[in-house]
């Protein structure tokens, strides 16, 4: 697929105040399963320097910083994103990916943050416990079953603010928004001793539908690395996803991360997201190719 997207962020503030530095993970990756073929960012008021680095988790990240004191900031990026994932299966797992819990060895070390959960609720455990059973302790099989278990149990909401709900409010409200349910199904994962982070980014869509940020989340799978799951929709990630950041936590994949210094100072946030998807042109040049075979035959 071939997505083009313009994301388009404003902060007005009631009163001018001073900007920290920012920090903006906004530049889709670009790796194996996506191609970045264009990204362009504006951002007024032109800030006093822009950096540009790689976090711990490997994300693109954009770092301005500002003089002066303003009463708005307003970001726009325009990314052309090409991805290429048609089959999310083709990989051959190693021996370790075998059962549950895996036995990650010597990328244990570094995984070690993806494995690491808070005081576990009982629901939790026992979901955990359940699907465990179901899967017969396979990994793959494992993470395709919470999929759609969480897709069945919690049905979805859009809330536009706010940190994600923890795991267990989401299983008791039976309902949460994307980042709610993506969290939910890390620490399911990492309860059975599968390791799992966070990913921010866009989805296709309906050309009528309002577009909001996604989220959803990625196991690591011993022979086929990081493989993202979208529970809020139940489908397995593919090129139907374009991936801005991921981390063990959700702040680690958050695309905007800020302050400002004010006194009594009001601020609002608006946000316009504009997606649109069709098939790339290297898909469509092959479907045509096969095509125009076909008729000669």
């Amino acid at each position: 697929m071939r997505f083009e997207i313009v994301h388009e962020t404003e902060y007005r503030y009631s009163e001018p105040v001073f900007l920290e530095p920012h920090l903006l993970r906004i530049r889709p990756r670009s790796d194996w399963s996506q191609r970045l073929i264009r990204f362009d960012l504006q951002i007024s008021p032109q800030p006093e320097g822009c950096a540009q680095l790689v976090d711990l988790d490997g994300n693109a990240t954009i770092r301005p910083w500002f003089s002066g004191r303003h009463d708005r900031l307003h970001l726009m990026a325009r990314s052309t994103v090409e991805t290429m994932v048609t089959d999310p299966f083709a990989y051959l797992l190693d021996p370790a990916a075998d059962s549950l819990p895996i036995q990650y060895a010597a990328e244990a070390p570094q995984l070690s943050p993806y494995l690491e959960f808070a005081s576990v609720a009982p629901a939790v455990e026992a979901l955990a416990g359940e699907i465990t059973t179901e899967a017969d302790g396979k990994p793959e099989r494992f993470a395709s079953l919470l999929n759609q278990r969480i897709r069945e149990l919690c049905s979805t909401e859009t809330r536009l603010e706010g940190d994600p709900l923890s795991p267990e409010q989401t299983l008791t409200r039976g309902r949460g928004a994307c980042r709610d349910v993506a969290v939910l199904f890390a620490e399911v994962c990492r309860v059975a001793g599968l390791a799992a982070r966070f990913t921010s980014g866009y989805a296709a869509g309906s050309p009528e539908q309002e577009r909001f940020l996604h989220a959803w989340a990625e196991v690591y799978l011993p022979g086929a690395g990081w493989r993202g799951y979208d529970p809020s929709l139940g489908l397995v990630v593919a090129d139907r996803h374009v991936a801005l950041a991921s981390g063990p936590q959700a702040a680690d994949a958050r695309p905007f991360v800020g302050r400002f210094r004010g006194t009594d100072v009001d601020a609002q946030m608006t946000v316009d997201l504009r997606i649109s998807a069709s098939p790339s042109e290297e898909a469509a040049t092959a479907r045509i190719d096969s095509e125009g075979q076909g008729e000669q035959a």
